[in-house]
């Protein structure tokens, strides 16, 4: 018979603390996991105030010194590892973090594809490649590979927490029990806390199998036995007012002890009372489906209200201190912790998670933060993959695209084949590089020079710098094709055996790049005399491998007419670095959809964008840069002067 879950429970737990100590003891390593800084966002979304030059600076503690508060799209695992670790420049986090909230996924069921509405139609997405492998590993063995999942990310975070550091992990009646017991054991049971019920009371339909549910559970632990804590009060009820308080001539409700011959020994004023000390069950929070919590809604299906992280970072987080999420979802924790003054850091492997997260806080005028994802997420599903080198992958990957590997003996670069009938050669990039310029040279000279010259070159790679559809564009070169690995090969080819079906099966795509078109920047004297006005236009944007996205034919179909009458609709999110420096790319303008601010069409962006900037005669590189829909980025560099 098989194993029961209570009997596997321990097995779960070692081999999770396993993981997890191989993950800290790497930590020094040259090959650790770093974080790539996609945006430094500083909150300016389209605005009256931008035009007049008022544009939000950058401080020391949010440039490259001192604590960033920071929005990283990636597997959470590989996120914290990088906190841990640190970098030239961020230090690491550990110790550091005073609280953490968490929200994981509890439901093996749940539907995680995401509704996009566009003009004139609604387009259903499934998750991205790399979110189905992780849904469907978390679920694959159904509660125990859940718990598999959550075990090193525990073990991680209890490292990221201060001496007087919290977690509080938000969880329901699926698995909230054997969590209980994991949380217990990492965290220690002396150190649990509370168990908070948070009832939220909404009607529902009678079932006629069970009792409706109608609460869920969040277990709080502290790290030692001395956290910080700060009891938090919530407003007397109406009932509570009238039995226990009276007025006074003036019309203000007091309570008072007796003390005696009809006086009373002290009065205790109602608007000077904090209230009533919070018990573990919450009943004052309504759900953000309700009609009450309308204002708040963000369309996220997870959604929790603000009111609720509120309570817990009031409770648990000191002034000025900070809050981590690694299940982000809508953003909720770092939005109540931006307005509360708590610095803030999330994660969430989730692109639509993580795109009305960045809005939501430009929406609410944050402060500047920034935006990161997992460097070298491809490198890392390679390390754990059975190719012993870069050049056993780069075979396997030639021969799936229907190309065949030089050997070695005949002087080609060990990461090249070729296809003879059609003179051309096939180069595919290292899964921990960043494809670029010097890459695509060195394939076109690859072409020109091997051999007596080649009739093309096809580069395939893995991850690209933001501006490839730019470069690819100079180049001007049309017997140079670059393509897109699938993300998700990696995980298709844990073992090398299997590679041999994926060829058979002939589902591989390759994809081209999708890529952004500017017009010409105008720049022209402001009315001031002081300054430049700079005009920036959207001239189109081009997706050109929209079969590739997660799509069903149906989907695909409503997609392909948005392409052909309004391309730039598919623009989520665009924004503007008037002076990028190559490196660091500083959003100082943006605009998004749902922005309806100037004019008033939550279907599109805007095209066009005026910028106030100093006058200098000098040029200047503009850097715009655009996140479609389905979360593809892309970017343009343009020289002006």
């Amino acid at each position: 018979m098989p194993e029961s879950l209570i009997e596997e429970l321990p097995k779960i737990v070692k081999q999770g603390k396993k993981e997890a100590q191989r993950i800290l003891d790497g930590l020094s390593k040259s090959s650790r996991v770093t974080l790539q800084t996609n945006e430094l966002v500083l909150p300016a979304k389209d605005s009256a105030d931008l035009y007049r030059g008022k544009i939000k600076e950058e401080s020391p503690t949010h440039t490259h010194f001192g604590f960033q508060n920071r929005l990283i799209y990636g597997d959470n695992l590989l996120a914290m590892q990088a906190l841990l670790a640190g970098d030239a420049e961020t230090p690491s986090m550990r110790g550091k973090i005073d609280l953490i909230y968490i929200d994981p996924p509890f439901d093996s069921k749940a539907d995680y594809r995401t509704k996009i509405h566009l003009p004139g139609t609604d387009i259903e997405q499934r998750p991205t490649a790399i979110e189905q492998f992780a849904y469907s590993d978390t679920w694959k063995d159904g509660t125990a590979s859940y718990l598999q999942m959550m075990v090193p990310r525990l073990v991680l975070m209890r490292e990221l927490l201060s001496e007087q550091g919290s977690i509080y992990v938000h969880i329901d009646w699926h698995v909230g029990h054997y969590l209980k017991v994991i949380l217990d054991d990492i965290f220690g049971k002396d150190n649990f806390r509370n168990e908070v019920i948070w009832y939220y009371g909404e009607r529902q339909l009678p079932t006629a199998t069970k009792f409706n549910n109608k609460h869920e559970v969040i277990y709080y632990y502290s790290k030692s036995k001395d956290p910080y804590f700060k009891m938090v009060f919530k407003p007397f009820s109406k009932d509570y007012i009238k039995k226990f308080f009276k007025k006074d001539e003036n019309g203000r409700y007091y309570t008072s002890t007796d003390g005696g011959k009809g006086k009373p020994r002290y009065k205790r004023y109602l608007d000077e009372s904090p209230g009533i000390a919070m018990d573990t069950v919450w009943d004052d929070i309504k759900m953000i489906g309700s009609i009450a919590m309308k204002k708040e809604r963000v369309n996220y299906q997870t959604q929790k209200p603000e009111a609720l992280l509120k309570r817990i970072i009031e409770a648990s987080c000191p002034e000025n201190g900070t809050v981590a999420d690694f299940f982000a979802g809508s953003g909720t924790t770092g939005a109540v912790a931006e307005k509360l003054g708590r610095k803030w850091i999330m994660s969430d492997l989730g692109k639509p998670a993580c795109m009305i997260t960045r809005k939501r806080l430009i929406d609410q005028d944050a402060d500047p933060f920034i935006f990161q994802s997992i460097g070298d997420y491809q490198k890392e599903q390679f390390e754990k993959s059975e190719f012993r080198t870069i050049r056993d992958l780069a075979h396997v990957i030639i021969n799936l695209y229907g190309a065949t590997p030089f050997p070695s003996n005949e002087g080609a670069p060990a990461n090249a084949g070729y296809i003879k009938q059609s003179r051309t050669l096939v180069v595919v990039d290292s899964p921990s590089k960043m494809t670029g310029y010097n890459t695509l040279k060195r394939a076109q000279e690859f072409r020109n020079r091997y051999a007596g010259g080649w009739k093309k070159v096809v580069v395939l790679g893995w991850n690209f710098v933001s501006d490839i559809g730019q470069i690819i564009r100079n180049l001007n070169d049309k017997n140079l094709e670059v393509l897109v690995i699938p993300p998700d090969l990696l995980d298709k080819l844990k073992t090398k055996a299997k590679y041999k079906k994926l060829i058979d099966s002939k589902k591989i795509r390759f994809s081209s790049l999708q890529y952004l078109k500017v017009k010409p920047v105008k720049i022209e004297d402001h009315y001031d005399g002081k300054n430049h006005r700079m005009t920036i236009e959207l001239d189109n944007y081009v997706l050109l491998s929209p079969d590739a996205l997660p799509l069903d034919d149906k989907n695909q179909e409503k997609l392909a007419k948005v392409i052909s009458d309004d391309p730039l609709a598919l623009i989520e999110y665009w924004s503007i670095d008037p002076d990028y420096d190559g490196e660091v790319f500083r959003s100082k303008w943006q605009d998004y959809r749902q922005n309806v601010a100037n004019d008033n069409d939550p279907f599109r962006v805007v095209r066009k964008a005026e910028l106030v900037i100093p006058k200098e005669n000098r040029r200047r590189r503009v850097c715009v840069k655009a996140v479609d829909v389905f979360g593809f980025e892309s970017a343009t560099v343009l020289e002006v002067m």
